[in-house]
């Protein structure tokens, strides 16, 4: 296979004519791509596309493309394996991969594959089960080399060849007392250019080491803190049981940004977004949309309070209308901001390729219309019941299109605009923030008197 990034003949487009052609034929045709773009490939056709390809890979392949996979297409395709095909998977992976695709399996069929494959394996594998899935243990790999104090520099080489692919090579050895406790650690490069004849313990530097049962941030944070280029995994009585990597440190870094960053946005930490159903996004983002449509119910109340409109005047009216800006300008405001932050971070990671930012922005425009129209809709009968004796219906009406309006143009706003700054250049996480937020103001407050002139007739 070639390297993933690499330049090659076969793109997307010609996979999915090879697909839509001969189903049959499409596994054959992926052969030389990269596992990591089978992957991502896979993640845009359907679902049951997908599965009839993936299971006419080598078991090889398929294990190096769950590997890869997102939670998405690892959700569609790992349930469906049968229990051999499951364990001939699990025997290609990595022990602490291998853990997280028997915890998205039935837990049935989990059980027979551990009960099935070799006993020692089995052993590692339940060991890391039972660790809390964001715990240090959760994230550490078994697959290490350790040595007793003594051991020559050029015998811990050689158990490095001996081991393989088995193990993480560019992990370097740790130095074990005989109570398995870590005493020392020794990186690759101090492997490489010690005598053979030297002993571990003149080579060896302190080892850092976490609990088992820490949070995986903090043992990320400490990779990162001290520079390390792995971090000793160790139980209560001190015995070393695993092993984070710096690579690891990396992953969970990413996990924990993208989390933060959309949970901050109002809408799940699921990492691809651009992925996910149009349903389901709107599910998600719901809620924080309620929040904003009673904040400016309460806002307009508080208003209501300082401004003592008369109802029955032009001026009173006019005040009326002043009140529920905030609500216009808070909903259009959060849709176009989760918009723009999935896209920014879509294109930061590599999610969102050109040829996909039509697809992506049709759905998102969707995404804003449906949370537009749910949002416009309880309004109509909110503000109405609060002008009761003013417009009745015709207000309520006249906020609530213009919710609906001012929402769907805002995540258009939110989408085009960072898909416009990447086409000229310009960093989209620096420009479109700024740009989104006067616009969907603007925009969102004009929508808003338009719609209330031309159906109240102010």
């Amino acid at each position: 296979m070639i390297q993933p990034g690499e330049e090659q003949a076969i793109t997307f487009k010609d996979f999915k004519e090879v697909l839509e052609a001969s189903p049959s034929k499409a596994a054959a045709f992926l052969e030389p791509v990269h596992a990591a773009d089978v992957a991502t490939w896979l993640q845009d056709v359907t679902a049951e596309d997908a599965w009839q390809v993936f299971t006419a890979l080598s078991i090889e392949t398929q294990a190096e493309v769950i590997e890869y996979a997102e939670e998405r297409l690892r959700g569609e395709l790992i349930p469906r394996l049968s229990m051999d095909d499951l364990r001939d998977v699990v025997e290609e992976l990595p022990a602490d991969e291998a853990v997280d695709v028997l915890a998205e399996a039935d837990e049935r069929v989990a059980e027979d594959v551990l009960d099935s494959i070799p006993t020692e394996l089995a052993t590692e594998l339940r060991e890391l089960i039972a660790f809390p899935p964001e715990s240090a243990g959760g994230v550490m790999t078994t697959e290490f080399v350790p040595v007793r104090a003594g051991t020559r520099i050029g015998d811990a080489i050689k158990l490095l060849k001996q081991e393989g692919d088995r193990i993480e090579r560019d992990i370097g050895v740790y130095v074990i007392d005989d109570a398995e406790r870590p005493i020392g650690y020794i990186p690759v490069t101090e492997l490489l250019t010690n005598s053979i004849h030297t002993t571990v313990e003149e080579a060896m530097g302190e080892p850092f080491t976490i609990l088992a049962a820490e949070d995986q941030e903090e043992a990320a944070n400490r990779l990162k803190k001290y520079g390390l280029q792995a971090l000793a995994v160790v139980d209560t009585e001190g015995a070393l049981v695993g092993v984070i990597s710096a690579e690891d440190a990396q992953e969970v870094f990413e996990s924990e940004v993208s989390e933060d960053i959309l949970r901050l946005v109002g809408t799940a930490p699921e990492r691809q977004q651009t992925r996910l159903g149009v349903l389901t996004r709107v599910r998600q983002r719901m809620p924080l949309m309620a929040v904003t449509v009673l904040g400016g119910l309460v806002s307009a109340k508080i208003l209501e309070v300082f401004l003592h409109s008369d109802a029955e005047t032009a001026a009173g009216e006019g005040m009326s209308i002043l009140r529920y800006l905030p609500l216009i300008i808070g909903l259009a405001g959060n849709v176009g901001i989760q918009s723009s932050t999935i896209l920014v971070r879509a294109f930061a990671t590599g999610e969102v390729e050109p040829e996909r930012e039509f697809k992506v922005l049709t759905a998102e425009v969707t995404v804003g219309a449906l949370i537009g129209l749910i949002c416009g809709a309880a309004t109509v009968f909110l503000a109405s019941w609060m002008e009761l004796g003013v417009w009745l219906a015709a207000f309520g009406v006249a906020v609530g299109v213009a919710v609906a309006t001012a929402v769907t143009w805002a995540a258009f706003l939110g989408c085009v605009i960072p898909m416009g700054c990447r086409r000229l250049g310009i960093d989209p996480a620096i420009t479109a923030g700024p740009f989104l937020i006067s616009l969907s103001d603007i925009s969102g407050a004009a929508i808003y008197v338009m719609v209330a002139r031309r159906l109240i007739g102010l």
